[in-house]
């Protein structure tokens, strides 16, 4: 064991910032890659992802862009060393009303999607949610 493993050299050496921040980065960057994934496949297969979702193709494009260049934005913030406060926080918020207005349009059937379109939009609402409690408890761990 060497002593920066032991017990004494931790509780008079804390963690750097940046290694307090590495929760926070890896949940910011799996945020990033499955939201620029999402929306490459709604630019590249808005046809028959529409067809699947019952949705336009109109409408899963422009979301296609918005997704592809807020995950782009959210992997350029996990790419920093200690993510921003301010720049996460507006992350986690954003995640929050994605979450919220999915459910929403899925309960009022908004867009009018079918039932796996449905099912998705739930679905999809959960991961984003899940996105944002763990970003949260990264960016408490960051502050702690």
């Amino acid at each position: 064991m060497t002593t920066s493993q032991t017990p004494a050299y931790a509780a008079t050496h804390p963690p750097t910032r940046a290694a307090a921040a590495r929760p926070l980065r890896t949940f910011l960057a799996l945020d990033a890659a499955v939201t620029a994934a999402n929306g490459l496949i709604y630019l590249l297969a808005a046809g028959p992802v529409g067809d699947l979702l019952g949705l336009g193709t109109g409408l899963l494009r422009g979301i296609g862009v918005f997704l592809t260049v807020y995950g782009a934005l959210v992997a350029l913030l996990a790419s920093r060393p200690v993510p921003g406060t301010a720049a996460t926080k507006a992350v986690v918020e954003a995640n929050a009303l994605w979450a919220v207005a999915s459910v929403a349009t899925a309960v009022f059937g908004w867009f009018g999607p079918n039932t796996v379109g449905t099912v998705w939009t739930v679905l999809q609402a959960a991961v984003v949610a899940a996105f944002a409690v763990l970003q949260t408890s990264g960016l408490r761990r960051l502050r702690d």
